[in-house]
């Protein structure tokens, strides 16, 4: 039996940790890395969704926001060395699974 390439992939929507870091960073002021991070450790902790080491989640949530950053989705601004995140309209748009976090 031949084994078919290119069947087995189906695109699938934002992964939980890119859905959470929206959610987050959805309708709130602009945050810096180290607060942001807890944030969305302590929801997907809260949701069983952590899947890593707090260490490996760190790495990860950094490389996605940069990539959203880069995507053009979220606003990075730099003030005294201060490095602060902030949701653009478009990360909305893009993310349905993105609402604002009622705290």
């Amino acid at each position: 039996m031949q084994k078919k390439y290119g069947t087995t992939f189906a695109r699938r929507g934002p992964d939980p940790l890119t859905a959470e870091l929206a959610s987050v960073l959805c309708g709130k002021e602009p945050l810096e890395f180290a607060p942001l991070f807890d944030l969305v450790f302590a929801n997907l902790r809260a949701r069983n969704a952590t899947g890593s080491s707090e260490e490996m989640l760190r790495l990860r949530i950094y490389e996605k926001l940069q990539h959203l950053v880069n995507e053009g989705m979220i606003k990075k601004t730099i003030s005294k060395g201060v490095k602060k995140y902030q949701a653009l309209d478009s990360l909305a748009s893009h993310l349905p699974a993105a609402e604002p976090q009622v705290s």
